[in-house]
This record gives structure tokens, C-alpha cells and sequence, in this order.
């Protein structure tokens, strides 16, 4: 028969190496290796089976007949401090252990035997539950500690990279490097091929191999558009943009564009210290620019305030004296362009001007140039495809719309006034023939030149009456436009189709206008002489209402 000493010292026993074993398995770093020790801890204390381990409600790889169980009703049984009884198939018994590795967390141990273990032995294994939760929990918080600090250290790492990219490019503001020295600094930071760029594509600077050719601008408006399109993708990220085999970040002055910092990077491998690169460096190509406009700010107003001068007729001595302190030459003939810009908010004035600026230096068009309230005039010194300058104008200004009236040429200073009154009745007949967003050269109007240009309005205007007097009065009273219907018809040489397309009406609509024209105007349309005098007319009308437009 066993003595109650023999059975208190085996208790001892269990005990001390119950002790060893929390404390293998409290030292342990890897959840796996302690959850095999609780294991075998488990089925040493009391000859039990594990049937299964639920970590972070995810049964691991030890027993297979627990894992049949829903966590739910582990969970449940496990809410006690000695856990609960669950039912495992094949398994006389089954038992719960919660194995707690936070205030209100635990992990569970499933274990089952033949025969219900004794108290002793239960008390043991939940001893050991609770132990190996506390391993759980430890492991769990030096594997935390050991990411924080890796994560620590690539901080440092990250932050002392950056540290240098700022202290490089700093020194190149500081020893006045320019857009060179920026492009420059970039290619040594990353070790690629950089540059920097204007807003057309056209390299200003580049650093680590043969600068690129340059862009094409052969002028086609699906290509300004497509410029006008990446742009505004680069406008809208806060960060650099990846576009083909390049990184691009855009520089901004005034929330206006004014160049682009770009990282060649083929192999797509650029990480967080390139794009930092890049990034910090298209806010030193700002502050270059902006220091750069600075210095010019008062040579800009200086020539704006000549031009506005000349075009206002101003007296000439006092004009060739500015023109002298300024070395610009009045004796180079001119053109006097006048360009306007429909506003959206109110606000683009300053955006309209730095695009007409620009693409009048890109064209070398001329850099007589002034702001207005809502328009700019260019005293052009060169020739140019107006058409391409529009397109230039309305994508460097992000999609504003504008009209370009273009003077006749002047060979002095007296002729200025004159051409600056022919762009803006330029763009006058284009507002009145219906036409918007266009390029009018004064030149090429044909009879609207004669016709505006004759001294005495009284002729025309009785003209016009003559010819049209009838149809005027039936639209004003009947609110139609047979006037305008009758212009479109005719300039479109009597073609219906084109005539009804321009005036965005179905066929049989202007048949049905071009009859009451006839009934109204007393005029029959198929007479050629009739047709040659309401065509004049009607182009007469139209250089009227031109005319007295403010």
C-alpha cells in the first residue's frame, strides 16, 4: 500500500519538472517550439492526447481529431479559469484549457484521454495552459519589440538619406548650381540619369549621359492634347509619376507648372530615397524659378508697360526713349496680336498670362507682352503658324479657351494703334459670325477688311438695310433668325447640308427658313446678282454688329 509520503513526494516530482518545463518553454522565441513543448509537457503530466491547439482562433499543426470542433464552442468551453469539457469523437474525455495571453484574450489547449484524468493531474495541466499563454504572450511581445526595432532602424536609415538628399540640394541653391547643378545632384543622389524640363517636353538640363533629343512640336493638336492630358496627371499627384520608363515630379510656382524634374528608370527599381530625391528636388527647381522670375519681375512689367504704350498710341519720343533704356528695337516691323480667354472662375488671368509668355518665347513670337483684364496683347516681331500658337496656348494653360485676333503688319511706332484696333475688330467678326476658340487674321478677312475698313458706316449700314431691312425687322419682332440663316447658307455657297450642319438644324428646317426668306425679303435666291447682294449684305450686317461691339 503507497504511504501519503510516497504520494506527496511523487506530487514534488510532477511538480519540479512541471516547473522545468514552464520555464524551457517561457524562454522559448518561436510560437511552434513552444506550443510542441506544452504538448509534450501535456502528455507527460497526465498521459493525455492533444486533440488540438487554437492560436488566434487558427488550429495548428498538433491533433487532428479537435480540429473538427467550431471555435465558437472551444471558445465557449474555455471560458472558465479550468477551462470546460467539449465532446471529440474517439475520446472518452475532452477537455478545454485556456491558455490567457492578455486581459481579455487567450489561445485554448484541447486534450483528451481514455479515462477522466484525476484532480491533480487537471490542476496540473491547467497550470500548464495558463503557462505557456504567458510564453505565448511574451513571445508574441519580443517579436513586436524585434519588428519595432527594424522597423527603427530603416527609419534612421530612410531619414538620414533624406537628411543627405536635402543637404545636397541645399548646397546647390546655396552656391547658385541652377536647374545644372539640381539635375546634376539628382543623378549622383540615385545614381540614374536625370534631367529637368519645361512644360513642353524641351530639356533644359541633364546629368549622366547624352541628353535627349528634343520633343516633337510639329504642332498637331492631338499632341498638345495629349501633352495637356499627362500634365494635368502630374498636376493632380501629390508625389513623383510614373510615365513609361521615367519618373516625373512637376515643379510649381503660383500652383502653376513651370518645369519637371525627370529620373530615367528602365528596370522600374527606383524605391522610397529616389522618389524622395525627386521629389525634394522639383521643390528646389520652384524655388530656382521663382528666384529667377524675381530677378525679371521688374524688366517683365517694364516691357509690358512699353507695349500697352504703343498700342494706346502714346507719344512717340517718350516711347523710343523707353524702348532705348530697354535695348528693344522699334524698327523691326511688327503685328500687333490680341488674344482673350473665356474665364471659368475668375481667377486664371495670372495662368492665362504665364502660358501666352511661355509659348511666346518657346515660338520666339515676340516679348513685348501685356496682361489686360481680360486679354493679352503680343507685339510680334516675327511671323508664326497662329494656329499652332493657339493650340500652344490653350494647353499651357490647362484647357482655357481662347479667340486670337491678329493686326496687319505696322513698320513704325504711329502704326501700332492702327493694328491693335485690327486685332481686336479680328476678334469682334469672329464673335459675330458665330465662330469662338479661333485664330482671325485681319488680312485674310476678305471683304470684312474692306468693308470695316471704310470711314463712313452710314453707306454700308443703308446697304445692308436695302438688302436686308425686311428680314431684320421680321426677327426682331418674330424673335427669329432668318438673317443669320441666310448668311450661313450663302457662305456655304448654297449647300444645304453644310449650311444645315453649321446651323446645327435638320435639312428640312432650313428649307423651311430659306422659303420664308423669299416670302419675307420679296429676294429670289437662285438669281446670282441677288445672291452676290445679299451675300455682301449679310457680311455687312455682320461687320456692323463687329463694329459696335465694345
Amino acid at each position: 500500500m503507497v504511504s501519503i509520503s510516497e504520494v506527496e513526494g511523487q506530487q514534488v516530482s510532477e511538480l519540479k519538472e512541471l516547473l522545468l518545463r514552464s520555464l524551457r518553454v517561457v524562454q522559448g522565441d518561436d510560437t511552434e517550439d513552444i506550443l510542441r513543448l506544452v504538448a509534450n509537457a501535456a502528455e507527460a503530466i497526465a498521459g493525455c492526447q492533444i486533440e488540438g491547439i487554437l492560436v488566434e482562433r487558427t488550429w495548428q499543426d498538433f491533433g487532428w481529431r479537435g480540429q473538427r470542433l467550431r471555435t465558437t464552442d472551444v471558445e465557449r468551453a474555455g471560458r472558465r479559469a479550468d477551462g470546460g469539457a467539449v465532446t471529440v469523437a474517439e475520446a472518452p474525455w475532452a477537455w478545454v484549457f485556456p491558455m490567457p495571453t492578455g486581459p481579455d484574450h487567450a489561445d485554448y489547449l484541447v486534450v483528451g484521454a481514455a479515462d477522466e484524468p484525476a484532480p491533480s493531474d487537471r490542476l496540473l495541466l491547467a497550470a500548464l495552459a495558463r503557462q505557456a499563454g504567458v510564453a505565448l504572450a511574451d513571445a508574441r511581445a519580443r517579436l513586436a519589440q524585434r519588428s519595432l526595432v527594424t522597423e527603427l532602424r530603416a527609419a534612421n536609415v530612410a531619414l538620414r538619406r533624406s537628411m543627405e538628399i536635402h543637404d545636397r540640394l541645399a548646397q546647390v541653391a546655396m552656391r547658385g548650381g541652377g536647374q545644372e547643378g539640381i539635375a546634376r545632384a539628382v543623378c549622383e543622389l540615385t545614381g540614374r540619369l536625370a534631367g529637368i524640363e519645361d512644360t513642353f517636353g524641351n530639356v533644359i538640363a541633364w546629368a549622366g549621359g547624352d541628353k535627349p533629343g528634343a520633343p516633337d512640336q510639329s504642332g498637331a493638336p492631338e499632341q498638345h492634347e495629349h501633352r495637356a492630358r499627362r500634365l494635368h496627371q502630374l498636376m493632380a499627384s501629390p508625389g513623383p509619376v510614373r510615365d513609361g520608363d521615367r519618373l516625373i515630379s512637376i515643379a510649381r510656382v503660383a500652383s502653376a507648372p513651370v518645369g519637371a524634374v525627370v529620373l530615367v528608370d528602365p528596370g522600374r527599381t527606383a524605391g522610397v530615397a529616389e522618389r524622395a530625391a525627386l521629389d525634394y528636388a522639383a521643390t528646389m527647381l520652384s524655388m530656382e524659378v521663382a528666384r529667377t522670375q524675381s530677378q525679371g519681375e521688374s524688366r517683365v512689367q517694364a516691357r509690358a508697360s512699353l507695349a500697352l504704350e504703343l498700342v494706346s498710341g502714346a507719344e512717340e519720343p517718350a516711347i523710343l526713349s523707353r524702348a532705348q533704356a530697354l535695348g528693344y528695337d522699334l524698327g523691326r516691323s511688327h503685328r500687333v496680336v490680341a488674344l482673350e480667354y473665356r474665364p471659368k472662375s475668375g481667377y486664371e488671368m495670372d495662368v492665362f498670362f504665364r502660358a501666352v509668355s511661355a509659348v511666346a518665347d518657346v515660338l520666339a513670337v515676340g516679348s513685348l507682352i501685356a496682361p489686360r483684364h481680360n486679354d493679352v496683347v503680343i507685339l510680334a516681331d516675327t511671323e508664326a503658324s497662329w494656329q499652332d500658337f493657339h493650340a500652344r496656348v490653350e494647353t499651357e494653360s490647362h484647357g482655357l479657351r481662347c479667340s486670337i485676333g491678329v493686326g496687319g503688319r505696322c513698320q513704325d511706332v504711329a502704326g501700332f494703334p492702327r493694328s491693335h484696333r485690327e486685332a481686336q475688330l479680328a476678334l469682334r467678326i469672329q464673335k459675330a459670325v458665330g465662330k469662338y476658340d479661333k485664330v482671325t487674321v485681319f488680312d485674310e478677312l476678305g471683304v470684312y477688311q474692306v468693308l470695316a475698313s471704310e470711314a463712313d458706316a452710314s453707306a454700308m449700314e443703308a446697304f445692308a438695310q436695302n438688302w436686308l431691312g425686311a428680314l431684320i425687322n421680321y426677327d426682331t419682332i418674330h424673335g427669329t433668325q432668318l438673317v443669320r440663316t441666310l448668311s450661313e447658307f450663302l457662305d456655304c455657297g448654297g449647300n444645304y447640308d453644310s449650311a444645315a450642319t453649321t446651323l446645327a438644324v435638320h435639312r428640312s428646317t432650313l428649307k423651311y427658313r430659306l422659303k420664308r426668306i423669299r416670302e419675307v425679303s420679296g429676294h429670289d435666291l437662285g438669281v446670282p446678282d441677288s445672291q452676290f447682294n445679299l451675300q455682301v449684305a449679310t457680311r455687312a450686317w455682320r461687320t456692323l454688329q463687329a463694329l459696335r461691339r465694345p
